[in-house]
């Protein structure tokens, strides 16, 4: 049985940087979170913040130049009933058996964009039916068997039909559908969907997410969510991770960080979203400044340049640490921790 107080997965100051000529891109710096089981984590943040490379990094398929330079990610795996080991992913080479098995099996990943993750040489059934066979083992006719119902599972309609079609023959809510039934074929425990919604028409992102939450209520698997959409967090997540610059600036629950959020760039991120509450014609509220260039992040707090609440001669020189802010929710800000 699992346990719903211990962690699925538990990554402890991950460093993930890319090595290029140019210069040093911390594409990571220093993550901390926690995933659980029976729950969503949300991943926000602006674009190039890291949430890619943090999904990435969990999975191992960082590519070159990047490494990963520093910290844990420890995979708390079922191994018998009621007995669970616990797996640092970051000392398992990339390319080893053993991680290979870790994909796909215990992990599961929806890529940001199905069209260019399926092979147009061969079909979504193939494609199915080489993960459930690496995974689990079975005679061909019975891993085909799975995965035309695993392609029922995620409602395309006549799975017995498309499951010998190729990706260019699906619209691109089938696609997105498809991919869904690949990460789920080996029953994983854990489900990173990396913006499953881009490219989709709000009526197909709607049903998607839809399903989504209703395979995660049927399989009590955790789902790890990266998006920008501040209003898929808040239907989806109970939990949210806010990241700049590839550093976690706040965490907590999600009504928390939505009712009561402390950092100045969550606030700032918060007050960016329309609300039915807002007056007509009037221009919503905009973050000061852009990302910096990732070979010039700036000393102390990475925000400090574009946060209204920056204090001279602290924020610009130190970088606070990810400390308590109220009941399970910490932020990185110092305006609530002392410096060093």
């Amino acid at each position: 049985m699992n346990n719903r107080h211990q962690p699925l997965l538990s990554v402890r100051n991950l460093k993930t940087y890319f090595f290029q000529d140019e210069g040093t891109v911390h594409a990571v710096d220093g993550a901390n979170f926690e995933l659980y089981h029976g729950r969503t984590l949300g991943i926000v943040g602006e674009s190039g913040c890291g949430k890619s490379v943090t999904a990435r990094s969990v999975l191992r398929i960082v590519e070159r130049p990047g490494r990963i330079v520093e910290g844990e990610i420890i995979l708390h795996r079922a191994v018998t009933s009621g007995q669970t080991e616990e797996l640092d992913l970051t000392k398992l080479k990339a390319d080893s058996i053993q991680m290979r098995s870790i994909r796909g099996k215990d992990i599961g990943l929806i890529f940001q964009e199905p069209m260019t993750s399926f092979s147009a040489h061969y079909t979504i059934g193939n494609q199915i039916i080489e993960a459930i066979r690496m995974h689990l083992k079975l005679p061909p006719r019975q891993a085909r068997a799975r995965a035309i119902e695993m392609l029922r599972l995620v409602g395309i309609p006549k799975p017995e039909r498309r499951v010998d079609e190729y990706s260019f023959q699906l619209s691109g809510g089938l696609r997105q559908r498809a991919m869904i039934a690949m990460a789920l074929s080996c029953d994983p425990s854990i489900l990173i969907a990396d913006e499953p919604t881009t490219a989709l028409d709000v009526t197909t992102q709607a049903q998607i997410l839809a399903l989504l939450e209703r395979l995660q209520k049927e399989r009590g698997m955790a789902i790890m969510l990266i998006t920008h959409n501040l209003g898929v967090v808040a239907e989806m997540c109970d939990d949210v991770v806010v990241m700049y610059l590839g550093r976690v600036v706040e965490k907590g629950p999600v009504g928390q960080i939505f009712h009561d959020a402390k950092h100045p760039y969550t606030q700032a991120l918060l007050r960016s979203i329309p609300s039915i509450k807002s007056e007509p014609l009037v221009k919503l509220p905009t973050i000061t400044g852009s990302i910096p260039h990732p070979y010039k992040r700036p000393q102390g707090c990475p925000f400090h340049p574009r946060c209204p609440q920056a204090i001279p001669g602290l924020c610009d020189a130190q970088v606070p640490s990810l400390a308590p802010v109220g009941l399970n929710q910490e932020a990185s800000c110092f305006l609530y921790t002392k410096p060093q």
